[in-house]
């Protein structure tokens, strides 16, 4: 496979919605983009690091304070490295830190490092979705520049169909291939 054209970090956080980053990370690849994941430990409950590591080809990310084999620290070298964090999928939690700034675990703090542009794929049980805290937070990050793709409405895990569900895969990568686009001819009129 030839030199990736660009740099995707892709947080997985803990929703059974998790498996989908394997779809995310087959198309990203066979796109020629380069794919760091970073996994919070919510996230190992329902997808290993050996399966992403597998797909993306690259070393998984789960602990801030792992020893990193050159001196290099792993939040802020990822953080420089990305052209766009894609967070998919994004649960209640990880959405109320980072409208918060709170960076507790290794997503959180490579977010809020980078310069990159930060989208966001959302997946949890409705009544979470629609939780005015919850709502507030989303709002507080898009009026930060954070993009949000769904959720969307579809078979929840609770069992219920409702909003809630993780936005098509295709959808995603398409609109991570878009804002790739954007910062690129962005970077080349500054």
């Amino acid at each position: 496979m030839s030199k990736a054209k660009a740099s995707i970090i892709l947080g997985v956080t803990g929703s059974i919605a998790a498996y989908k980053a394997c779809e995310i990370i087959n198309i990203l690849r066979k796109n020629e983009i380069d794919v760091d994941v970073l996994l919070t430990k919510e996230a190992e409950k329902f997808i290993t690091p050996l399966t992403l590591q597998t797909l993306s080809g690259n070393k998984v990310v789960t602990d801030m304070f792992e020893l990193p084999t050159e001196w290099n620290p792993v939040h802020t070298s990822l953080a420089q490295k990305a052209d766009l964090i894609l967070i998919a999928p994004a649960t209640a939690n990880v959405i109320g830190k980072l409208a918060c700034g709170i960076c507790d675990d290794i997503l959180t703090c490579v977010v809020l490092a980078s310069k990159a542009p930060v989208l966001i794929a959302p997946a949890m049980h409705v009544n979470m979705y629609k939780n005015k805290i919850v709502q507030a937070n989303i709002a507080k990050l898009k009026e930060a520049g954070y993009k949000f793709i769904g959720p969307v409405k579809g078979h929840l895990a609770c069992g219920c169909d409702d909003i809630g569900h993780i936005a098509g895969v295709k959808d995603i990568v398409a609109e991570a291939k878009r804002l790739l686009v954007r910062r690129s001819k962005h970077a080349k009129a500054e």
